[in-house]
């Protein structure tokens, strides 16, 4: 047998070996890199005032973010707990009805990040628009329009949610 011809098939060998490695490594993670549903629907539990569980699936609001849930605000009585003010609007809004979330991303923490509709209404603008979230990407004339009508933490001095993170780092 010639060398060349052995060297050859120690190639191809070699080749294959390596492709089937890919296959099974793209497989694995086509696998471990599920794309979420499109839609997810059920009744909501709030968990903070942009944040909420809808059958298992963890989602954040897109394009808004809401006052962390210990966050305050400087309003004319003093400071207001605008992080639970913002979770108890989420939790009128959504209420106990369907929920209908539209899954556009996933965040950094694996969390699904969806817009959400309630009977047709848009929950996400509707926090911006009552001033309980501030505009993150989408929703600028809901938030101008809260801003004038100086409504939730407009009305209120208020550091915004992400620089307030910054500031107040969680240690988890």
């Amino acid at each position: 047998m010639r060398m060349t011809s052995v060297l050859d098939r120690m190639t191809r060998s070699m080749v294959a070996g390596l492709l089937a490695g890919l296959f099974a490594a793209g497989g694995f993670l086509a696998w471990r890199v599920v794309k979420p549903p499109a839609v997810v629907t059920g009744t909501a539990r709030v968990i903070d005032g942009d944040s909420l569980e809808v059958g298992g699936h963890e989602i954040r609001l897109a394009g808004i973010d809401a006052p962390e849930f210990r966050q305050t605000c400087l309003g004319a009585r003093g400071q207001e707990p605008c992080g639970r003010q913002a979770r108890d609007a989420l939790v009128r809004m959504v209420g106990t009805g369907r929920l209908d979330c539209t899954i556009v991303d996933r965040d950094r923490y694996d969390r699904d990040v969806a817009l959400c509709r309630r009977d047709g209404r848009d929950v996400n603008g509707d926090m911006v628009r009552a001033g309980h979230a501030v505009a993150y990407g989408r929703y600028e004339s809901e938030e101008a329009e809260a801003r004038s009508e100086r409504r939730g933490v407009w009305a209120t001095r208020f550091e915004r949610p992400a620089d307030w993170r910054a500031r107040h780092p969680r240690n988890d």
